[in-house]
């Protein structure tokens, strides 16, 4: 132990003098940080350093570290001193919408419609300020729909910073210590998400580290801990667990991540700052719709909260060390907002691990298509949800959608469609707001309910991380998913009005009828057989959604007042299909054979038993025309199996 501990001393105190030795004198440096994946170095004179940013790429580049230049207290002017400052050099055309401060880590935290006349041409606004005001500038785009997650976010972020740099520091010298063992072998457990859709988590093991993937809830499930990933297994144990990654912020895939702060997990949570928002956002409204429904949620806000300050973000395309042997990139999986595919880069090379997460591999209105280009790869995990389906072309899912609500609003009738508040939410307001500009739908109120449109403002956010053509249109000071015909309903009263009222089409969160708002539509809606009701998401097993889609017609659900009621389907029942944010068969094949470079182990997740063997059998049969397939090892574990790699 002792011995350890020696070692661990010293590779931390080698990486010091390296940063003292490539730091030059005239810079000032006052103290180095080990702040999380980052090293942070303070100064008293920033100016030398970003006025020659070849010397702080020269250090990353030398000690293979993320590093971030801080400004020693002492030079920081006041707050009001920065504020003129900033004013000065930034022109009125970046129209700022706010200035925060956090004195802790010494940032200026700017909101601006237009972020990049605050950067300046090649950064030398930036740089200026940092120069100037002794504050290190955040920048960040002002939404043009505020959002109250977001505030609320940054808020906590800044209002517990002590608490956040305290934590950061707290694990900043275990990540960039030396590993202290060879890496041998690798191992991944399934805990949840294999011969399954829902509650999503892998747990993947070295010598040196353990890593969990995701941590989502089964949206079938009525109670904990059925809902729950397998946490009880002897090997997840939370106190040695070094990091948990996150691919995207759908319920599946981080709906139990609170319960791990809530039975003592201290650690790191990485993900991009869109699935950090939108994770907060999806948690939250699963603890009022249980609440609501008379269940006992999980977990409280306070763990929510807590995982907020343990969140770290990571850009697409940066390799961030979250363990010693352990580094991550995350690539765009194309599949919602924010959405990632997580490559674990293990022992210095020694064995690379591609995740999927959840990914589309195909162009959408809404974003681009999934990332096939890897540095290297020798295990991929591949989400299976439609290993076994050809999906219809967007272009024939989109005229079935309109084609239905116009023949529904003909004969009188409201079309009801349940939405995943995140991506598929924003998917079909892009199509209905168009359609409705051009004029391939009549004029006619489109209600929107539940946490989508909350969501839409965080997507604003982001402009950066959609298609081009919705990327231009924010630029442009549009807002691509705002129609005049558009209700958001905040009241929830006025639902009889609506289902009473003219034809109309809602848009109703919960997208598989698991809760929400779609769930007391449809009890308004069903029985008239004028009105649609039309699926456009996955429905897992389980779910009201899918009893539906697979015939069931007699229904019994609760009623306001608590009790259970019969209800009868007599709605039309629509599914269409090609909507979704998954990669159908033939896109999961495209993805395997563009793959770069070739995985040596391919393992299946994510899918219903049938669709991962229909996949198998695919992938088999590609192997006569894919050769680099005929060498590879192809797994498909069940829940609570392992697999040895290396």
């Amino acid at each position: 132990m002792n011995s350890n501990i020696a070692k661990r001393a010293s590779s931390i105190a080698k990486l010091r003098n390296s940063i003292i030795s490539l730091v030059p004198q005239e810079a000032m440096m006052t103290s180095i940080e080990f702040e999380g994946p980052e090293i942070a170095i303070y100064v008293k004179n920033p100016g030398i350093l970003l006025e020659q940013m070849g010397i702080i790429r020269e250090i990353a580049k030398t000690i293979r570290k993320r590093v971030v230049i801080r400004t020693d207290p002492e030079i920081r002017k006041s707050k009001e001193e920065a504020k003129k400052i900033i004013a000065e050099l930034v022109p009125k055309e970046a129209e700022i919408k706010a200035i925060e401060f956090d004195e802790v880590l010494g940032d200026v935290i700017i909101k601006a419609e237009k972020p990049g006349l605050v950067i300046g041409k090649g950064g030398n606004i930036r740089r200026d300020i940092i120069i100037k005001t002794g504050w290190r500038p955040v920048i960040i785009r002002a939404p043009p729909t505020s959002s109250k997650i977001l505030d609320g976010i940054l808020s906590q972020l800044i209002g517990e910073s002590s608490y956040r740099r305290s934590f950061l520091r707290s694990i900043g010298e275990r990540i960039h210590r030396d590993p202290l063992f060879k890496v041998r072998g690798v191992r991944i457990t399934a805990l949840g998400g294999f011969q399954e859709v829902g509650r999503s988590a892998i747990l993947v093991e070295t010598e040196e580290s353990r890593i969990l993937l995701d941590a989502g809830a089964g949206p079938g499930a009525s109670s904990f801990p059925d809902m729950a990933p397998r946490f009880d297994v002897e090997q997840l144990k939370l106190e040695e667990l070094d990091a948990v990654v996150i691919s995207h912020a759908h319920l599946d895939h981080v709906g139990m991540l609170p319960i791990l702060f809530k039975y003592g997990y201290n650690g790191p949570v990485y993900a991009t700052k869109a699935t950090r928002d939108i994770m907060v956002l999806t948690q939250l409204d699963y603890l009022d719709i249980m609440t609501r429904e008379g269940r006992i949620p999980p977990y409280t806000q306070r763990e929510i909260r807590k995982e907020i300050l343990h969140t770290i973000t990571v850009e697409y395309g940066d390799v961030t060390d979250i363990a010693p042997d352990v580094r991550l990139t995350l690539y765009d999986a194309g599949h919602i907002l924010g959405s990632a595919m997580v490559h674990l880069h293990i022992g210095n090379g020694m064995h690379n691990i591609v995740y999927t997460g959840d990914f589309k591999y195909a162009h959408t209105r809404l974003l681009s298509k999934a990332n096939d280009k890897f540095p290297r790869v020798e295990t991929l995990i591949m989400e299976s949800t439609y290993g076994e389906t050809k999906l219809p072309s967007r272009a024939e899912a989109e005229a079935n959608l309109l084609s239905i609500i116009k023949k529904t609003a003909e004969r009188g009738g409201k079309t009801l469609i349940p939405i995943m508040s995140v991506g598929r939410g924003q998917e079909i307001m892009l199509v209905i707001a168009e359609a409705l500009k051009t004029g391939a739908l009549p004029p006619m109120p489109v209600y929107i309910e539940g946490m989508v449109t909350e969501v839409t403002a965080i997507h604003t956010h982001y402009p950066e991380l959609m298609s081009p053509a919705v990327e231009r249109a924010i630029h442009a000071g549009e807002n691509p998913f705002y129609n005049e015909n558009f209700i958001v309903v905040q009241d929830r009263d006025k639902r009889q009005e609506i289902a009473e009222g003219e034809p109309s089409v809602i848009l109703a969160t919960s997208g598989m009828l698991n809760g929400g708002p779609s769930v007391e539509y449809l009890k308004l809606l069903a029985e008239d057989q004028r009105n649609s009701l039309v699926f456009v998401s996955f429905q897992v097993e389980g779910t009201l959604g899918r009893k539906i889609k697979d015939g069931q017609r007699e229904l019994t659900l609760m009623s306001n007042d608590g009790k259970l009621v019969p209800v009868k389907v007599n709605m039309e029942v629509h599914s269409v299909e090609g909507f979704s944010g998954h990669s159908d068969r033939n896109e999961l094949l495209h993805f395997l054979e563009n793959i770069e470079p070739k995985p040596r182990n391919i393992i299946l997740n994510h899918g219903e038993p049938s669709a991962i063997t229909q996949l198998m059998s695919a992938i088999e049969k590609k192997k006569y025309s894919v050769k680099w397939l005929n060498g590879a090892r192809i797994y498909a574990p069940y829940n609570l199996e392992s697999v040895l790699l290396l």
